[in-house]
């Protein structure tokens, strides 16, 4: 028996990195996914994103653990593509009953040198794409008699953090949307809440772009993995770089399953005690 057996997930971000990561999870523990991504390049994010290839092989991992999987390249920016792969994936699943608002970019820059474009960006992807993530899916969520929104924040949800401040800016906003959905929604027995990462072990921030900021006084040959280990677990009360993607997918299988069904409203930090230096 799984924890989250006969239910269904709706994960955006799906392709790669964390998003996979609770595809994956969720599925060993009995659920049916439904998977989107953008799976295609921003001009505005400074690593290489999520291809179609990456989103094809979380099909392959959820369905190598026999569990079904309805996976679409849907952009969060765009609200008719995602309501379209939400209903489609209902349709073919069966119900909803899990929503993980993972999608999310990384840009950084300090506020007087962001752009317009950036900023535009980064709000409508990390916040707004979370309203429209809830938004589409609030209606199956009722229609099967509650569940279970989980809304990706970050440490930088909890506190500033200097050239981050479309990042910091985007991931407060996150939290106020959370706590007025989790009011709104209460009488439908649907639970809203979100998790606080540190830095997870993703591409989102093993990059060289990532890594110069970091390390500016490095060279770029001295910009080793181990180096910026330390960089990064400086930021951690615990002696760790990072966390695992699966540190994150634990939370939330934990926030989606009946092991927290009165646990609602809650910001979740899952960040090595980063919030607390």
């Amino acid at each position: 028996m799984g924890r989250l057996d006969g239910k269904v997930a709706f994960i955006t971000g799906a392709a790669r990195g964390q998003g996979r990561s609770h595809a994956v999870r969720l599925a060993e523990e009995g659920a049916d996914i439904i998977a989107v991504d953008i799976a295609e390049q921003m001009s505005t994010v400074p690593y290489p994103m999520a291809t179609p290839e990456d989103l094809e092989e979380t099909v392959r991992q959820v369905e190598a653990l026999d569990r079904r999987i309805f996976a679409r390249k849907a952009d969060v920016r765009d609200g008719d593509a995602l309501k379209a792969a939400v209903d489609e994936g209902v349709a073919e699943l069966g119900r909803l009953d899990i929503v993980s608002a993972n999608a999310g970019i990384f840009s950084n820059a300090t506020s007087e040198e962001l752009t317009e474009e950036q900023w535009a960006d980064m709000i409508d992807v990390n916040l707004s794409g979370v309203w429209r993530t809830c938004k589409v899916a609030t209606p199956h969520l009722k229609a099967a008699g509650g569940g279970s929104i989980i809304i990706t924040s970050s440490a930088a949800g909890l506190k500033g953090y200097p050239n981050f401040a479309h990042y910091v800016s985007a991931k407060h906003g996150v939290v106020g949307l959370m706590r007025t959905l989790a009011l709104e929604l209460a009488p439908d027995m649907i639970r809203v809440n979100s998790i606080h990462p540190t830095s997870v072990d993703t591409p989102m921030i093993q990059n060289e772009n990532l890594y110069a900021l970091f390390a500016p006084d490095l060279e770029p040959a001295e910009r080793t993995r181990e180096a910026l280990g330390e960089r990064f677990g400086a930021m951690n009360a615990l002696p760790i770089p990072w966390l695992e993607p699966v540190d994150i997918s634990n939370a939330v299988l934990w926030l989606a399953s009946d092991e927290a069904r009165y646990v609602t409203g809650v910001t979740l930090p899952v960040d090595a005690g980063s919030t607390q230096k």
